[in-house]
């Protein structure tokens, strides 16, 4: 029997046959210091409010996601204790995707993502506004960083739509990729997008028909950008759509953690990343290298 059961039972012996606290103790087997020990339960208000304010802000953000947050802001509590209030609250996120099986067929031979800005990604998400008119959204994605580099949406996009989207994104980053991932659509095999591939050096690479799994990156990210932007807004026009994504796009890139790139945002992966191959810190490394090397 726990203690709280046999406290309520020396009570009782207490209360109904005027017994001495020890003697009903002594009676129910129970330490007289357990008796008169009181919880000192810490105050859960701030860390609760908080937690519900990031999850009805952010309502497809589950408990690891939320956890970084608070984390990030100088919550000091350990996961055990941030899940316990977590579930306590009601805050569990249901995931109603169906587990599928998975293909036994090897993926084709992929160029290696350690490099930033080196192997891109690119695919359609189609959603409908208000009154049913469908729009089609373009989301290209970095590989390494997996920063979104561009979100371009509209009613009737084409290959010469996703070449002038491309030239766009290769001038604001001031580089181009030496391949970019996509599936067999028109756009993507159309004569405008085999022109502007051929006259900037990118190779095109195309997933295998029916085979989604080739293109990973780009397909995390569309199902990240439908649960967090497509499925919580309702699209007033086409100019409301952009605006709304272009606000996704920002908080992806800039205040939402990654797992895969240890929690970090991917724009602070990207300036880490210029940080440590910057030519000033380049020269540090050798300098203290040469120095190491003339003290042996």
């Amino acid at each position: 029997m726990k203690p709280p059961y046999k406290k309520e039972m020396a009570n009782w012996l207490v209360s109904n046959y005027r017994v001495s606290i020890q003697r009903a103790c002594r009676c129910v087997k129970l330490v007289r210091a357990m008796y008169y020990y009181k919880h000192h339960r810490r105050d859960d208000t701030l860390l609760t409010m908080r937690m519900k304010e990031i999850a009805n802000t952010r309502v497809r953000y589950g408990f690891r996601r939320i956890f970084v947050l608070l984390k990030r802001e100088g919550f000091s509590d350990n996961h055990k204790r941030v899940y316990r209030i977590y579930k306590a609250s009601g805050l569990n996120l249901r995931t109603k995707r169906p587990r599928r099986s998975r293909s036994a067929e090897h993926r084709l031979e992929r160029l290696d993502t350690q490099a930033i800005n080196k192997v891109w990604s690119m695919d359609f998400v189609q959603d409908a506004l208000f009154n049913g008119e469908r729009f089609r959204v373009l989301t290209v994605v970095d590989n390494c960083s997996k920063i979104c580099h561009g979100l371009l949406a509209g009613k009737s996009l084409k290959g010469i739509d996703v070449a002038t989207e491309l030239s766009r994104i290769c001038l604001v980053e001031g580089c181009l990729p030496q391949r970019i991932q996509c599936d067999n659509g028109s756009e993507f095999i159309s004569k405008e997008m085999d022109l502007w591939a051929y006259s900037n050096g990118v190779t095109l690479d195309f997933s295998r028909p029916g085979k989604p799994t080739d293109n990973p990156y780009v397909e995390s990210f569309n199902g990240k950008f439908r649960d967090e932007c497509l499925s919580v807004n309702w699209f007033l026009s086409l100019d409301d759509v952009r605006r709304k994504i272009e606000d996704f796009r920002w908080e992806y890139n800039h205040f939402r953690p990654h797992s895969t790139l240890n929690d970090l945002t991917p724009k602070e992966f990207v300036n880490l990343h210029h940080e440590m191959t910057s030519p000033r810190k380049t020269g540090q490394l050798k300098t203290r290298e040469n120095r190491a090397i003339l003290i042996i």
